[in-house]
């Protein structure tokens, strides 16, 4: 990596099968930066997001993420990149089974964390950085939907990653909710995590100025200004 580079793509073209979705892509996001990627649905942000990720692979151009060669990464490998990602979905994903304390547990274990009282520590910081530290032992239909979303961001920030990429994270909140929300990604990005966060929320992006980048066409285009 190039000093504090924590994604760089260069001249690179994404497919999904055969069909070119992106082309001649370049993009870097740096250490602590926060970014807005902003595209019609179908305009390729999701593919995106998975190259980076590493759920596609890439056959020209460069590609760099979290220090690993995303041209050249092995499956076997792919396990410790996702380990350097922290990943927020929209649905929240949680596991509706089990509370919030053995739903970030089950994340760690599947990371290889084994040490009890390592686990149960990691659990609170990152609950405690997110607001909740006391809803450790509810289960999630016992939270609201920014709670969840909360809780899906300290899963994201288990293994303390370089970028954490949120794929809609505000899709199923009210206003005031999504806002706290972008708010608590726009802190975690000032103590040095970069955040990429795929929208359609314009409201949101003008609430809360930053870069933005855009798919469009089968581009990717940097620093995009919106009305």
């Amino acid at each position: 990596m190039i000093g504090d580079s924590i994604i760089r793509l260069k001249n690179v073209d994404i497919f999904q099968q055969t069909h070119l979705v992106l082309s001649n892509v370049e993009l870097h996001i740096d250490k602590g930066d926060f970014v807005w990627l902003i595209g019609q649905t179908g305009s390729g942000k999701s593919s995106l997001l998975k190259v980076i990720y590493g759920d596609l692979s890439i056959s020209t151009g460069e590609g760099v993420a979290c220090g690993y060669d995303l041209n050249h990464i092995k499956s076997k490998d792919i396990p410790f990149l996702r380990r350097k990602l922290g990943i927020v979905f929209q649905d929240f994903q949680l596991l509706t089974d089990r509370s919030v304390e053995h739903n970030l547990e089950f994340v760690m274990r599947a990371t290889g964390w084994t040490d009890k009282k390592l686990i149960a520590d990691r659990s609170l910081d990152v609950l405690e950085k997110v607001g909740l530290r006391s809803k450790l032992k509810k289960m999630p239909h016992e939270l609201s939907g920014g709670e969840q979303q909360r809780v899906v961001i300290a899963r994201a920030m288990i293994n303390d990653p370089e970028i954490i990429l949120a794929d809609e994270p505000t899709g199923n909140l009210d206003p005031d909710t999504s806002e706290e929300i972008v708010l608590l990604l726009k802190h975690i990005s000032t103590l040095g995590t970069a955040v990429l966060i795929a929208t359609h929320d314009y409201h949101i992006i003008r609430t809360f100025p930053s870069r933005i980048i855009k798919c469009e066409s089968g581009k990717v285009l940097e620093d995009v200004k919106i009305a």
